[in-house]
C-alpha cells in the first residue's frame, strides 16, 4: 500500500490506537469517557447499531495530535475470508484502519481549493478484496474501496511489485485514503469540478502482508477480536456547520456559476466523505456478508 508523498495521517494497528488513549463515549454520560482496553475487550458487544456509544481520540491535545497521525510501524491488515459463487472463488478482504481522515481538497476548473474541515473525521476503515480461484489459486480480480463505493479491477489491469514477491499494489488517496489500482488524480465530480483524490508512489509504504486473520467462518476456529463486534461508530458526529464552511470557501470563486456548481457538488457527497460522522467497523458494513457493490 503506497501512501501519498504529502500524507500526514497514516494507518495504525487497532491495538496501537487503543493503547494510546482512544476513548469510549456513552450517550448521556459524555463527561466520563472510559479508556478502551487492549483489543477492545470493554467495548459493547451487543451488535446494535445506534448512537448510544462511539469512539473518539484522546482528550489531551498533545496525545490527540499524535494519535491522529497514526503509526505506520504498527499498521497491519485485518483479513476476512469468505467463499463466493458456490465455493468456486474465495474473497480475501483486507481491512486497513486509519485513526483520522484528513481534510479534502477540491478542483474547480483551474483552481485548487482546500476544503477546511470538510472531509475530516475520526476513524477511517478502508479495504481491498482479492478474489481468488479455489481451483488454481490464481488472483482473478481485485476490489478497491473508494469512500462509500468502489470498483472491481481484473488482475491483468493491476500493478504488481517488480520484485520476487509480485504482490499487488494499492495506492491510498491523500487524506481520504480511498484505494486505487494506479497513481494519479481521480476527480469526484463532473465538468472539471469535484473533490480531488490524489495518489502517488510516496516513500511511506504499508506492508499489507503483515496481517491478522480476524474472521473465516468456514474454518470454524478463528477467534474474532472483541473490537470486530463493536457495531457503533468509530468516531463522533462532527458539529461543524457545512453551510458556514461553504460560505467561506465560495469567497475564492469569483464567477457565480462556478459557485453554484461547487456548492451542488459538495452537497451531493456522502456523509462519510463530508466527515459529518465517524464510520462503522468492518463487521457492521453491508459488504461483510455479501458481495462488494
Amino acid at each position: 500500500l503506497y501512501l501519498h508523498s504529502d500524507e500526514e495521517y497514516f494507518p495504525s494497528s487497532v491495538n496501537w490506537f487503543f493503547s494510546n488513549g482512544a476513548l469510549l463515549y456513552k450517550k448521556g454520560d459524555e463527561l466520563n469517557p472510559i479508556q478502551i482496553q487492549q483489543n477492545g475487550t470493554n467495548l459493547p458487544q451487543d451488535h446494535n447499531y445506534d448512537d448510544s456509544y462511539w469512539i473518539n481520540l484522546p482528550v489531551d491535545d498533545a496525545n490527540k495530535e499524535k494519535v491522529k497521525r497514526g503509526n505506520l510501524e504498527s499498521a497491519e491488515s485485518y483479513v476476512h475470508v469468505k467463499p463466493m459463487f458456490g465455493g468456486t472463488f474465495s474473497d480475501i478482504v483486507m481491512w486497513i484502519y486509519y485513526p483520522f481522515n484528513g481534510p479534502a481538497r477540491a478542483k474547480v476548473e483551474l483552481i485548487n481549493i482546500k476544503l477546511g474541515k470538510i472531509g475530516e473525521h475520526v476513524g477511517d476503515w478502508e479495504h481491498v478484496t482479492l478474489r481468488v480461484s479455489n481451483l488454481d489459486g490464481k488472483l482473478w480480480q481485485m476490489y478497491f474501496s473508494q469512500h462509500s463505493s468502489g470498483s472491481w479491477v481484473d488482475s491483468s489491469q493491476i500493478e504488481f511489485q517488480n520484485d520476487t514477491t509480485k504482490r499487488p499494489i494499492v495506492y491510498a488517496s491523500l487524506h481520504g485514503h480511498a484505494a486505487y489500482p494506479h497513481e494519479g488524480l481521480v476527480l469526484l465530480g463532473e465538468n472539471g469540478i469535484g473533490v480531488r483524490d490524489d495518489t502517488n508512489k510516496g516513500s511511506n509504504v504499508m506492508d499489507m502482508g503483515k496481517f491478522v486473520l480476524v474472521s473465516a467462518d468456514y474454518l470454524g476456529s478463528v477467534k474474532e477480536p472483541a473490537w470486530l463486534n463493536f457495531y457503533r461508530e468509530w468516531g463522533p458526529k462532527i458539529d461543524y456547520n457545512l453551510d458556514e464552511q461553504l460560505k467561506n470557501l465560495k469567497k475564492v470563486l469569483i464567477i457565480g456559476k462556478l459557485k453554484e456548481a461547487f456548492e451542488r457538488m459538495i452537497k451531493t457527497l456522502p456523509n462519510e466523505m463530508l466527515g459529518e460522522e465517524g464510520p462503522t467497523g468492518p463487521k457492521a458494513k453491508k459488504v461483510w456478508n455479501g458481495d462488494e457493490v
